[in-house]
């Protein structure tokens, strides 16, 4: 005789019986649910990478030639230099910027330094505008009309040197994140373990804090080193003639019309991003050492000479970033560098210059509105179906890997892809080519993977006794959903739309191949005016774009705290109400 399992008391009087979760058969609608997310990522994702491969296999008549492209690029002394470039640089400005990003990291969260807010809001300020705006402001720091050309020693900015620069300043925050979780995780009874064996502050740090943050490490250099090596807007305002990857492609599709070597490149291009994808998932998958349940909370100790110490070393962090945004800014708004620096608002006349003027910024205001709804509307669902969702694990796993592979897809190669994909006449997508909803499309597809992982990890923090409940309740999933899932992850959804909103206001890599003069966008507009020589009203749009960013964060934590009040009110009622 079989016992059914007791049911708790708030169940007890709607149900009789409790699903058991290894006897449950999925159900046809749950199959065909998990399946719908691949009806966006296969025609965005998969197909447009398989029309790279297709072309690089091409000739320019579109007869297959194998490894001819190849052959011929590979056999080019200029792909060494290009190859060399991007992996020297990519590496040197990992390196600058991780060991940064650590002290910086360190001094936020293992001592006591005052202003630790301020510190980690001007370390989020990278985040609010394109990588062209550093590029940009190093010009004019660093250029041959610079304040502080004569720091560098009689070397050109424009070249590696900016490039670092560049580089190191747009990846900061990305590594600071990184790190600060990574750090912030600490058992104070290691460290107490530690000074009981009479271990001094140096060796605790080499046997303790180093070991504990190993991962963090490599995955902020790895994170870094792909963006770097796939990056085109800090190379295209300040790397001059140094030939880089990303640089390539650019030249050999709108320069020369050579989509088959301009596919060969994004498929070399694509290969060092997997393989740093492959290299952070992996350490990924090794045991670290985590927070258990009986941990105690690492408090730093007040130290006033090391607190003063990172004090200062903060400060001048903040100073160099600030010093980026600031130099835009002020260019911005001088009349004639360096000659006439009376401020006024002449380059914010975009409807004088090239690029598109103010449609241009509507264009992205209007993009970024299109692709924090729709993205937030499709991915949170999608990742939903797999966190919570009732087809067999294996079927789930397989939307959950596609969503991922947006992380190992530069770009360049993303929008590459699109191009030939869409160049097909008989596909029916072809429609799309030059329009807003293709923009959407693209970049919701180029930044899905980061909303996605933070929806899966929000979700699988849920305990799956909710779902269970509304099972044993008969009540529809989807009301679940709406009901109880969507108000306790509602933090993460906002995030979400913030995070896709911002991302498509700076986007430049991903859409630089599939922008016509009607969907013009700020972030091309800036790429537009400074190859047109028009340096102050680049920087101007830079600036529009990086104020609209700090606008929609300011406002966005004021409209959200309300919103979240109302949708966690039940959470905080009353017993018995």
């Amino acid at each position: 005789m079989t016992i059914a399992p007791a049911l708790p008391p708030s169940l007890a009087a709607g149900t009789a019986t409790v699903p058991r979760p290894g006897l449950r058969s999925p159900r046809p609608g749950a199959v065909m649910a998990i399946l719908l997310p691949l009806l966006f990522l296969v025609p965005a994702l998969l197909l447009p990478l398989a029309s790279v491969l297709s072309k690089a296999v091409q000739d320019r008549a579109g007869s297959y030639v194998g490894l001819a492209n190849l052959t011929e690029y590979l056999s080019s002394p200029h792909l060494a230099q290009s190859l060399s470039n991007s992996l020297t640089l990519s590496g040197l400005s990992a390196g600058i910027s991780v060991a940064l990003a650590f002290l910086y990291a360190y001094g936020l969260t293992r001592t006591r330094v005052p202003g630790r807010g301020f510190f980690a809001l001007v370390a989020q300020l990278p985040l609010l505008a394109p990588s062209l705006l550093p590029g940009i402001s190093l010009v004019y720091l660093f250029g041959n009309q610079g304040w502080l050309k004569g720091w560098l020693g009689g070397h050109s900015i424009y070249g590696s040197i900016g490039i670092v620069m560049g580089e190191v300043f747009w990846t900061f925050p990305h590594a600071v994140m990184i790190l600060t979780a990574a750090l912030s995780l600490a058992d104070a009874r290691l460290y107490e373990a530690a000074r009981a064996l009479k271990a001094g502050p140096w060796r605790r740090f080499l046997t303790v804090t180093l070991p504990g943050v190993r991962a963090g490490l490599v995955s902020a250099f790895v994170a870094v080193f792909a963006m770097v090596i796939t990056d085109f807007g800090v190379p295209k305002v300040i790397g001059g003639n140094t030939p880089l990857l990303a640089t390539d492609i650019y030249k050999q599709v709108i320069g020369q019309q050579n989509f088959q070597r301009g596919a060969i490149v994004a498929l070399l291009l694509l290969l060092p991003a997997l393989i740093a994808f492959l290299v952070d998932r992996a350490m990924a998958a090794k045991p670290a050492a985590m927070m258990g349940g009986k941990a105690v909370a690492l408090v730093p100790d007040r130290q006033p000479w090391l607190d003063r110490l990172f004090f200062l070393f903060c400060a001048l962090m903040a100073v160099c970033l600030l010093a980026i945004p600031s130099t835009a800014l002020f260019a911005s708004l001088a009349k004639l560098w360096p000659y006439n620096l009376t401020p006024g608002l002449w380059h914010y006349r975009f409807e004088m210059m090239d690029g598109g003027g103010w449609d241009a910024y509507a264009n992205s205001v209007r993009l970024s509105a299109l692709v924090a709804l729709f993205g937030t509307l499709l991915i949170f669902p999608a990742a939903w179906l797999v966190a919570k969702g009732r087809a067999p694990r294996l079927l789930r796993q397989v939307p959950h890997a596609l969503a991922l592979l947006p992380l190992a897809v530069p770009g360049l190669v993303l929008g590459l892809g699109y191009v030939f994909f869409l160049a097909d006449p008989g596909n029916p997508l072809r429609v799309l080519n030059g329009t807003l909803t293709l923009l959407v499309v693209c970049t919701i597809a180029h930044y899905y993977s980061v909303p996605h992982l933070s929806a899966i990890t929000a979700l699988r923090r849920l305990s799956p006794e909710l779902e269970e409940a509304g099972r044993s309740l008969k009540v529809p999933a989807l009301l679940t959903l709406w009901r109880v899932t969507l108000p306790m992850a509602l933090p993460v959804v906002l995030d979400m739309a913030a995070y896709l909103f911002m991302s498509a206001m700076t986007t430049v890599s991903a859409v630089v191949f599939l922008y016509t003069p009607d969907t013009m966008l700020a972030s091309l507009s800036v790429l537009a005016m400074d190859d047109a020589g028009d340096t102050a009203p680049a920087a101007a749009m830079a600036m529009l774009i990086f104020f609209t960013g700090a606008a929609l964060r300011a406002a966005w934590a004021l409209m959200t705290r309300g919103l979240l009040r109302r949708a966690r009110r039940w959470q905080t009622a009353p017993a018995g109400v």
